[in-house]
């Protein structure tokens, strides 16, 4: 396995630039901030943007649990790349990486100044400073548990990495420890989008009640509705489930674990 490093301080892009980096080098997978990702696919791992503070996602980045750090070795040893890149802020920390995920000496290490202009790292830090926006190198429907609520918006960047497809896919996120501070979306935002779809669904008489169970891995609702009476209510239940679902997801992000639709009564 060939071992290359990619090192930048942070916010200059390296997460960014890590696509085109390994198609140009054809390098297999990556390491980056806590994730192990193969082919652009987000294989294993805890993602350091997701930690509640910075200390936490550099211990994560670390890979300082031994719980994760098995974890990712047992998935690199299934693989066996051919060859991975280590993405990190300093070669100190790509080279504690390396020791920590017990892989061979780094052959290659390039730096973000070697592969970027001043003006697109001055881009990155602006991006990141003033708006909290990180890149993930993978794509964003891979992330949507562990960053359920958090999405920015998705990149697809035509390229060709490896054989999967024409493009690779990055999602840009606001990690939960972003001084940008927190954000709430309130069970009144889910209730009006459901009764809002329900108004425009088919056979739906009326929304009774919408009940919300957030986690960090995604939404649980619970619609209590009544259906016309000379509706197909079951066509009508699926229907206002599928589509409450997508826009739900559409305007607040947040990954949707399941929607039960619960019939009450025919009107």
């Amino acid at each position: 396995m060939k071992v290359y490093a990619l090192v930048g301080k942070s916010g200059t892009g390296k997460s960014y630039q890590a696509m085109s980096l390994c198609k140009d080098k054809d390098i297999e997978s990556i390491i980056d901030d806590g994730l192990f990702i193969y082919n652009n696919d987000s294989i294993t791992g805890i993602s350091a943007k997701r930690q509640p503070t910075k200390v936490g996602a550099i211990k994560t980045a670390l890979f300082n649990t031994d719980e994760h750090k098995a974890r990712v070795i047992k998935k690199i040893k299934e693989i066996n790349p051919q060859s991975i890149l280590v993405i990190g802020t300093s070669d100190t920390m790509v080279q504690k990486i390396v020791d920590r995920l017990e892989l061979p000496r780094i052959e290659e290490t390039v730096y973000i100044e070697e592969i970027t202009t001043e003006n697109e790292r001055e881009t990155a830090v602006k991006q990141r400073k003033g708006q909290g926006k990180h890149v993930v190198p993978v794509p964003t429907f891979q992330l949507k548990r562990q960053f359920s609520g958090y999405f920015v918006d998705p990149l697809r960047i035509f390229r060709g990495w490896g054989t999967k497809a024409d493009f690779s896919e990055k999602s840009v996120v606001r990690p939960t420890y972003s001084y940008m501070g927190d954000f709430i979306i309130s069970d009144k935002v889910i209730s009006d989008i459901v009764e809002k779809v329900g108004s425009e669904t088919k056979g739906v008489s009326d929304i009774m009640r919408v009940m919300t169970d957030k986690r960090q891995s995604g939404l649980r609702i619970t619609v209590l509705t009544s259906m016309h009476v000379d509706s197909h209510a079951a066509a009508a239940a699926v229907s206002l489930q599928k589509k409450a679902a997508e826009m739900i997801e559409k305007m607040t992000a947040f990954n949707i674990k399941n929607i039960n639709i619960e019939i009450r009564g025919l009107k």
